[in-house]
């Protein structure tokens, strides 16, 4: 049916609202810092016949948005097999190879009736603290098969035909070393589930089952023909890009993730199939994994198209079966947040050959997932897992951002206060990495230092990075950013990881600390065309030493800070010489 453009604005922001509301009723009960506090959670409305993406919150994690709707399409087919959808059922899972990312993250996902039919699905995704595997926090590095990583539960009810189901919240809180914090976690996800039905029932109510379903069909075909647009004004043709992962924490050798992009007409084929091939490692995805990180990268590159299945629809997607980017259980997935951001890297470099005004250089590339983990007085197990920030890379309107979260995301850092609070550890710095950002006419983004100091008597750790050996690249002429650094104290002093981005087994005493250097962003353009005044603007606020601001930027300045502009001109003219 036919929506006037005043009633779909304003649906779209009531389904948006829907959503959004959901993810700050989670945000606001779960016990878990990392939904609680990073928000690494999210909420979406899908389609009831092929589980498309048709609304997503604004709050939650985008990569989660692009692979709830696998979740619900493994859903659809769990219950057509077992006979059909109920009023009142709900399902719970955390298969990564059938709609999900990694066992951390588990999806519930809920029905929602109008007049005996399924309306659409509600979904909810949220990162649980600890579900059991070899390591507290589940980012095992070492892992070379998932049963390593946590417990894997396939589509199971939670909810049949509106009767809980204590049995199998009994097995889950059996195989977690934090069962309080799941309790809390999984009642903040039901809770915002039945919110989410009950607002979205409000809205049935005030408009109708056709004027609701017309506005959802209508807001998915203008992301269609909005992204057929875009896509057809760039040059046709095909491009490549290609970076690297360090390695997967068994084997020390880097793997390839590359991408030819196909321009054709309105149309865009990403093709990865040069990419390596599966290996042991937790560094593998699944298919639904990598086409949901593209679906985050076209979104930032094409920023003005409706967020929603049509995004999708102009695009081909060609990727090798066990290959990294494509593989079944029990592949090792755990440490799949580093391959996707190598993911939208590719995707970055590739259009910045096309439209580069409209690509942004490589972001810091890693989350650095890093826990602390040790047994309080009374015997109780504490665990501190969090993810870190970084710089993110610049583009053709301004410098990146400083100190930011993973383009895979809209979460946040969690803060030390919350950290310390919760733990006993002390965070001993927590600052920007001066110099750490690529050079360019727009310079990168900074990283960041944390320094972290044990409390407790002894303590266990483990670290799941990227980028310690292949920096973020900048792009049209801009410099790499700086690679991860990781050290951690023993009694003979500082170390580094063999392996430099991860590590497991490490062990701490009372008073050792454990350092992160994030990397930072790439930067975009020739750095000898950086404004010299903005320069110096770098050195007064740390971002660059007086070192490199002569090295990399061309800047000269004066014993008394200022710019020596005659001498910044020679300099510049002999370096493009």
């Amino acid at each position: 049916m036919e929506i006037d453009p005043v009633t779909l604005a304003i649906l779209k922001g009531r389904f948006e609202q829907i959503a959004d509301e959901m993810d700050a009723t989670l945000f606001r009960s779960a016990f878990n810092p990392i939904i609680a506090e990073a928000h690494d959670a999210s909420h979406g409305l899908y389609d009831a016949e092929n589980g498309d993406t048709l609304v997503q919150g604004k709050s939650g994690l985008p990569i989660f948005v692009g692979v709830m709707a696998f979740a619900v399409k493994a859903v659809i087919r769990k219950a057509t097999a077992q006979g059909g959808v109920n009023e009142g059922d709900m399902w719970i899972f955390n298969d990564p190879y059938d709609g999900g990312t990694h066992l951390s993250d588990f999806r519930l996902v809920k029905p929602v009736f109008r007049d005996g039919k399924v309306f659409c699905y509600l979904a909810s995704v949220g990162h649980w603290h600890d579900v059991g595997g070899n390591v507290p926090g589940n980012y095992n590095p070492a892992a070379t098969e998932c049963f390593q990583e946590g417990m894997l539960i396939p589509p199971v009810k939670l909810y049949d035909r509106g009767e809980f189901r204590q049995d199998v919240v009994d097995i889950l809180s059996a195989n977690s070393r934090q069962p309080l914090s799941l309790y809390g976690d999984l009642n903040g996800q039901i809770n915002a589930m039945d919110l989410g039905a009950k607002r979205l029932n409000a809205l049935l109510d005030e408009y109708g089952v056709p004027t609701a379903r017309g506005a959802l069909i209508a807001l998915k075909d203008r992301a269609a023909t909005m992204m057929r647009s875009q896509i057809s004004n760039l040059p046709s043709g095909t491009i490549s890009a290609e970076d690297w992962l360090d390695n997967d924490g068994i084997d020390d050798v880097p793997l390839k993730v590359a991408l030819d992009l196909t321009i054709d007409g309105d149309k865009m084929i990403l093709d990865f199939t040069r990419s390596s091939p599966a290996c042991r490692g937790p560094v593998n995805i699944s298919r639904s994994t990598t086409i949901a990180a593209c679906y985050v990268a076209l979104k930032h590159v094409f920023g003005e198209v409706p967020a929603n299945a049509g995004v999708l629809e102009p695009v081909e997607f060609r990727i090798d079966e066990d290959s990294l980017l494509s593989v079944k259980a029990p592949k090792p997935v755990g440490g799949y947040t580093e391959t996707i951001l190598r993911l939208i890297d590719v995707v970055f470099q590739a259009i910045a050959q096309v439209a580069p005004k409209s690509a942004m250089a490589c972001a810091y590339g890693t989350i650095n997932a890093l826990s602390l983990a040790g047994h309080r007085p009374n015997g109780a197990r504490w665990v501190m897992f969090s993810f870190f920030g970084g710089g993110h890379g610049a583009h053709g309107t301004g410098d990146g951002l400083n100190h930011g979260n993973a383009p895979i995301s809209t979460a946040t850092i969690p803060p030390l206060e919350i950290l310390e609070a919760a733990y006993p550890i002390r965070f001993t710095k927590w600052a920007l990495r001066p110099d750490s950002g690529g050079i360019g006419h727009y310079r990168g983004g900074l990283g960041a230092i944390y320094e972290i100091s044990l409390l407790d008597n002894e303590a266990d750790v483990f670290l799941f990075g990227e980028r310690g050996k292949v920096p973020p690249r900048g792009i049209v002429g801009g410099g790499d950013a700086a690679t991860n650094r990781f050290y951690y104290e023993q009694s003979d002093g500082e170390h580094t990881p063999p392996m430099v981005s991860k590590m497991v087994g490490i062990h701490l005493e009372r008073g050792q600390h454990v350092r992160l250097e994030t990397p930072g962003g790439g930067g975009y353009g020739d750095a000898l065309t950086r404004s010299p005044e903005t320069v110096l603007s770098d050195v007064e606020q740390g971002y660059v030493s007086a070192e490199a601001a002569r090295s990399d930027f061309g800047v000269v300045f004066t014993d008394a800070g200022i710019v020596e502009h005659a001498a910044t001109i020679a300099l510049r003219k002999e370096r493009t010489v």
